[in-house]
Order: structure tokens, then sequence, then C-alpha cells
């Protein structure tokens, strides 16, 4: 072998190894504020495997850093940042804002909310100013994954909540 065929294998060995290399942003700070998620079922069409990718996904990025108008993980997120970014993730393409997005999908209600649903909030008389995506749902639970500006990227039970709870104010199926 002379010298290029050397540099050829070498590149090709570098590239299709290089992604596996790849770790979400400051694992060692992830932080959960319940009980470890549950693993998901096996996805059995299209919609469920882009439900269990961004819920995987959104569980990956526990503990990273907040950032107004973050949209990476190496920089951080803010809400609507981390949605958009998860959705991307799955090869679908969101508004940036929360209040856009908010206009986005099917209206569901609480009863209904499947992982990958998001839920909006906002104050009374006020406009939508925060979103998560729902990682879990059964009854009288429903845990998400948000970037919160105290917290950063974490996992909560927002029915148990009794700061975001009142604030619920919808809730979308983007995906249908």
């Amino acid at each position: 072998m002379n010298l290029t065929s050397y540099f050829i294998s070498f590149f090709c060995l570098v590239l299709f190894t290089s992604c596996g290399a790849f770790k979400p942003a400051n694992p060692g700070t992830r932080t959960t504020t319940s009980r470890p998620p549950r693993k998901p079922r096996v996805a059995v069409d299209a919609t469920s495997w882009i439900r269990t990718d961004i819920t995987q996904h959104a569980q990956d990025l526990l503990g990273i850093a907040y950032k107004y108008g973050g949209n990476r993980p190496h920089e951080g997120f803010d809400c609507s940042g981390l949605v958009r970014y998860l959705y991307q993730g799955a090869g679908l393409d969101l508004a940036r804002r929360s209040r856009d997005q908010a206009k986005e999908g099917k209206l569901v209600n609480a009863k209904s909310a499947r992982p990958g649903d998001l839920v909006f909030y906002k104050r009374p008389g006020g406009a939508v100013f925060h979103v998560s995506v729902v990682v879990e749902a059964s009854p009288g639970e429903l845990w998400v994954v948000h970037a919160t500006s105290s917290r950063g990227v974490m996992r909560e039970n927002v029915l148990a909540s009794s700061y975001w709870k009142p604030k619920m104010y919808q809730i979308r199926n983007v995906l249908q």
C-alpha cells in the first residue's frame, strides 16, 4: 500500500467512528426531581418512533444550563430552543418562540397527553411564556422535560407543581 491508500483508510476510519465519540454536554451534571425515567415501549410506527426519539433525547439533555435564546447543548437552552432542538433532531421544524409553537398541531386534553406532546403555560391575561415536552403521562401525573431559568433542563411532574400547574394553558400534539 502506498501513502495515499493509508491516508484514505485512516480518513475512513475516523469518519465512520467519530459520531460514536460524541456525548451530551455536561454529562456529570444531570439532575432529576424524581424517580429515574422509565424505558419507553417499543415503537411500532413512525409517529411512535419519533415520540420515543424525542423523549429519550430530552432526558439525555437533563442538567444542561439555561441560556436565554439558547438553541444548542454546548451553549445552553431556553424553553422553546430546547423544544425546537428536540424536534429538529427528529426531522421536524417548529417555530422558535413558545407563543408561536402554541399555534401548531392539535389541541389535546391532559388525559390524552402522550410523550412528545407539548405543554404550554401562561399567566392570567398574558401570552404564552413557556413550553415543555411530555416524557411520561399517566393518571394524575404529567412528567415533562423543560428548560427553566432557575435549574436548566430538568424533568418534573407539572401536575404536582404548585408553580407550573396553575399556569398550564394547553397541551398540543404537533406530531399528529
